[in-house]
Formats: C-alpha cells, structure tokens, sequence
C-alpha cells in the first residue's frame, strides 16, 4: 500500500477544508467558550468575519478555477489572522488568541501544502482542477 502521492495531488476535499475553516473563523468570536462576551470588541468580530470570508471566498475560487495567486493569498490572509491578536490589541484575550492562533497556523499549512502541490502544473493541468 503505497500513499506516496496522496499529497502531491490537489485534490478538491482540500479546498472544502478551506471553505469550511472560513466559516469557523466567521464564527470564532462567538465559540462558547470565552474570558468575556465580545460586546465593545467591534474591530476584533470585524477582523474575524473579513478574514473567514476572505478564506471561504478564496477557497470556493480555488474549487472552480485553481491559480496560484490564490494559495499565496491564503497564506498571507492566516499569517494576518496569526498576527491580529497583537496587531489589534486582544492578545490578552485568551481563548480568542488561542483560536485565531491555531486557526491562522491550519490556514497557513494548508495554503503551504496547497501550493506546494500545484508548484509544478501548467496552466491546462491547473484548468483541470475539480473535473
């Protein structure tokens, strides 16, 4: 039984992983457990809500035209959601850093693995994708 190829392939799951990781890190201000309710935290769902949407809209691109472009994007859109604790000043807000962390970190790796895969197709095999 030989999985040498299971991650050479881009394969479509991935990007349902992708619109599906969007949709939690819409609804990640409002995970039951928190420090504190979100109420006077407007910049922080804003930034959730734009980042999830950004991901779920770039992995639904990727399901029906993969390019290039929309892998590194992923990758700088979950460097963003890594960095936004600090960059937006709720890094002491615990279990909201942790998630954004973490979901920023899968984000990342899948963005990695998802370019990593499609370094090396031509433009008619990237066409291809999904069909």
């Amino acid at each position: 039984m030989s999985d040498s190829g299971f991650f050479d392939t881009h394969r479509t799951w991935e990007d349902w992983c992708g619109m599906l990781l969007g949709a939690v890190i819409v609804a990640s201000p409002w995970f039951p457990i928190q420090d504190q309710p979100m109420t006077g935290h407007e910049m922080v769902i804003l930034n959730a809500v734009a980042v999830g949407l950004v991901v779920f809209g770039l992995s639904q691109l990727e399901y029906v035209a993969l390019q290039r472009w929309q892998e590194v994007t992923t990758i700088l859109v979950g460097l963003w959601l890594i960095a936004s604790p600090y960059a937006l000043g709720y890094s002491g807000e615990g279990f909201l850093r942790i998630y954004h962390t973490s979901l920023g970190a899968v984000v990342v790796l899948l963005g990695i693995l998802q370019l990593w895969q499609d370094w090396d197709l031509t433009d008619q095999d990237m066409l291809k994708h999904g069909q």
